[in-house]
């Protein structure tokens, strides 16, 4: 199963800056462990205030058991706190791995939130049902839709695209039928990589940065 993780790490007022980077680097180290074993399988930075540190995180594990004791095992868990949110199997998902990363182009976490017209024909909703999935694969194929998961709650979903532009973005969600059919509202949160991304960085390789903090 995977989870979304937002992490949020605040380190305590007075710690010294050799504590903090010796925690940093052995975060770093671990994180490349659990991207190894597939436990660790993206990770990004939303948009940040000053002073805030912040990564949003996608996890697979067998169920809440077995992702907070991979959580509690990160070494920056003593100052950070996980907010997960379970992701579940989405019918028009492109799937893991089938769309290939832009390395030259942002990316993009989408929620959805569906809400089709009471009273709406069974055969409309039908028809608009098919054209939907037919759009995500045509998007994935062109490489914007990503990944797509239902979330907790009804007509909830959460999408992961890529874009060379917001504007690019935009056009690829606006082409939606279920947006066409004004049956959907979206809430956009753009993205860059974590110097610790396992997409990016080889399980081998030492990484600059570490889940929940930033490089300096």
């Amino acid at each position: 199963m995977e989870y979304l993780v937002t992490m949020t790490t605040r380190v305590p007022e007075g710690t010294s800056e050799t504590e903090v980077d010796e925690i940093r680097a052995r975060e770093a180290a671990h994180t490349r462990e659990l991207a190894a074993q597939g436990r660790v399988l993206r990770l990004w930075r939303p948009p940040l205030g000053p002073g805030e540190w912040r990564t949003i995180g996608l996890f697979a594990a067998d169920g809440p058991d077995d992702l907070e004791r991979t959580l509690a095992s990160m070494p920056l868990r003593i100052w950070r706190t996980d907010e997960p949110i379970p992701l579940g199997a989405h019918a028009n998902d492109p799937g893991s791995g089938t769309v290939p990363l832009a390395a030259d182009e942002g990316e993009y976490l989408v929620t959805f939130n569906v809400a089709v017209p009471e009273g709406t024909d069974s055969q409309a909703v039908e028809e608009v049902e098919s054209g939907e999935a037919r759009r995500a694969q045509e998007l994935a194929a062109e490489g914007r839709l990503v990944r797509l998961w239902t979330l907790p709650g009804h007509g909830r979903n959460l999408s992961l695209w890529q874009a060379p532009a917001a504007d690019v973005l935009q056009r690829a969600l606006d082409s939606l039928p279920m947006t066409a059919a004004d049956w959907l509202t979206s809430e956009t949160v753009p993205l860059t990589r974590h110097p610790s991304d396992p997409a990016t960085v080889k399980h081998d390789e030492p990484t600059p940065g570490a889940a929940g903090t930033p490089t300096t």
